[in-house]
């Protein structure tokens, strides 16, 4: 499976530096941790496994990534749930964020 995700924080107007990020199995197994980028991105998750069609969450630490910059939140963290339909598709999920609203869609 090919994952990716873009992390924006809307109340500085550019990429969410350092958020750790986990992606999940829907039973909360945990198959890979990883921190944004520079960009806010995480480009390649490292190989969790034999990727399979199904149901994958990603889990955003918001309350770290806010607190490190003394902001308070509503969302201690944001989980986006999705389903892999193809594994050899790419899945792109960004989050815009800010501390008391966030939105996703599927990227490209």
């Amino acid at each position: 499976m090919s994952l990716s995700t873009h992390v924006l924080d809307a109340t500085a107007g550019g990429p969410a530096v350092g958020m750790p990020v986990r992606l999940e199995q829907p039973d909360g197994t945990v198959l890979a941790i990883a921190t944004t980028d520079a960009d806010g991105r995480i480009r390649d998750w490292a190989d969790p496994g034999a990727a399979r069609p199904g149901t994958y969450r990603l889990v955003f630490d918001t309350g770290a990534y806010f607190l490190a910059r003394g902001i308070a939140t509503f969302y201690p963290e944001v989980a986006v749930t999705f389903a892999i339909g193809d594994p050899a598709e790419h899945y792109h999920v960004p989050l815009l964020l800010s501390p008391y609203a966030y939105s996703t869609y599927r990227g490209s």
